[in-house]
């Protein structure tokens, strides 16, 4: 059975019959080979979800999946390779600010990162905010960047881990985002091809996330660890709150300037910066860096204090192409939207409720996601200034602003992100920001 052909893989799959690790090698050489047509991927796909994997499968899946294309090894560098993954989430961009920080503090981030999933944002997207970013580096500048500057946020090269790189792109239009098996494989395949020795992995929960119920996520987060054992790469899995978008801003080039504020120490939304902290502190433990949290805080501190982490982002976007001058002149190199409008709420209250991802939605309507694979994106528009949820509002005042290509798409946004936001009359329970499952 292993040299059957992609519509007998599909079948056996679709009817619930159980792939050895031929077989799934079989499928992933296909995927990344281009042997298997983008609809052979999709009906795969399609199947997986209806029929799952079995534990064993997955891993599986995600060793071929790996296999597709070439493996990294950082054995020569003087620090431990170390790398950190979410889910996806509104807003999300932690990733921009962790790279740089555990970076200043000795550890070495060569992080495999995507582009927007559905209606989250993807960290590529928001590094091409910045002219000329080059997210797919020939190995020798890869490997340059990352012992020079300690971190290098970049995308899938053809040669690393081909089959997942399509296999993500056709998911994002098949409705397949949200398959436990896929999102294990496709996150720990491009992981173990990276060759960082420990991993922290944000899983979101809420109605902006992939998994919206707590207890899918738990799952997944535990599966996640058994795939990751088995391969020898130390996992630390954490669930945070996607009830709310993580910052104040959802769009490219705004949360690239949001992150830049957080490293350079202009205000930044408090949620974000302590989630940024709280993970990077554990990669720090995680990699020998740091004696304990306490410890790991205090470094972390220090490195934003000093301006260490600000500078290694600039110096890794600058290697990678960037503009060399992003901290002295930040607004000359971001784009901005010609049309900016407030979203005035509509009645008094408190923020009960945030439909998260109708915001993510928003955001693709104005042309700050994709609908299609090959789609382009505008870096420039998106949302700004979004209320938490808890804060009191008047009639009036503003829920976000939006930034938009025309007046037109500024409005439609406007009434999408009022729609999104539901007042009442009592502030709600608060909410935990997250929880590390070490002991799940």
């Amino acid at each position: 059975m292993t040299h059957l052909p992609a519509t007998a893989l599909i079948r056996a799959k679709r009817e619930g019959r159980r792939l050895s690790a031929d077989q799934l090698y079989a499928i992933a050489q296909g995927i990344g080979g281009g042997e298997w047509s983008e609809g052979q991927v999709g009906a795969f796909a399609m199947a997986v979800a209806l029929r799952g994997m079995a534990p064993q499968e997955c891993s599986d899946f995600t060793l071929a999946l790996r296999d597709t294309g070439r493996c990294l090894r950082w054995d020569d560098l003087p620090g431990p390779a170390l790398d950190k993954h979410s889910t996806g989430g509104v807003g999300d961009c932690v990733s921009l600010a962790l790279a740089p920080l555990v970076a200043a503090c000795g550890g070495f981030v060569p992080m495999l990162s995507g582009r927007g999933l559905g209606h989250t944002g993807g960290t590529l997207d928001k590094l091409e905010s910045l002219p000329g970013y080059d997210p797919y580096p020939y190995p020798e500048r890869l490997r340059a960047v990352v012992r020079e500057v300690g971190c290098a946020i970049i995308g899938q090269t053809d040669d690393l881990v081909p089959a997942d790189r399509r296999l993500y792109a056709i998911r994002d239009v098949t409705a397949t985002v949200d398959v436990e098996p896929l999102i294990v494989a496709s996150i720990l395949s491009k992981k173990l091809a990276g060759g960082a020795q420990a991993l922290v992995l944000d899983v979101k929960v809420g109605n902006g996330a992939q998994t919206p119920r707590e207890d899918d996520a738990v799952a997944l987060a535990v599966r996640m660890r058994e795939v990751a054992r088995g391969s020898g790469l130390t996992l630390a899995p954490l669930l945070s709150d996607m009830g709310q978008v993580l910052g104040r801003e959802a769009g490219n080039a705004l949360e690239v300037r949001a992150i830049l504020d957080l490293l350079t120490g202009a205000p930044a939304c408090p949620r974000l910066r302590a989630l940024v902290l709280t993970q990077s502190a554990r990669l720090l433990c995680l990699g020998g860096l740091a004696v304990d949290d306490a410890d790991a805080h205090v470094r972390l501190e220090r490195a934003l204090a000093s301006g260490a982490a600000a500078e290694r982002f600039a110096r890794m976007v600058a290697a990678l192409g960037g503009p060399s001058d992003l901290l002295e002149h930040p607004q000359r190199h971001l784009p901005q939207a010609p049309v900016q409008l407030p979203v005035p709420a509509l009645d008094v209250g408190f923020v009960q409720a945030i439909d998260v991802r109708g915001l993510g939605e928003a955001v693709i309507d104005l042309g700050g996601g994709r609908r299609r694979p090959e789609a382009g994106i505008d870096h420039a528009v998106g949302l700004s200034g979004i209320r938490e949820r808890g804060e009191r509002v008047a009639a009036g005042e503003p829920l976000a602003q939006v930034h938009a290509r025309s007046r037109d798409e500024a409005e439609r946004a406007v009434a999408q992100v009022q729609s999104a936001f539901a007042l009442g009359e009592v502030a709600p329970e608060a909410v935990d920001a997250w929880r590390w499952l070490d002991q799940a």
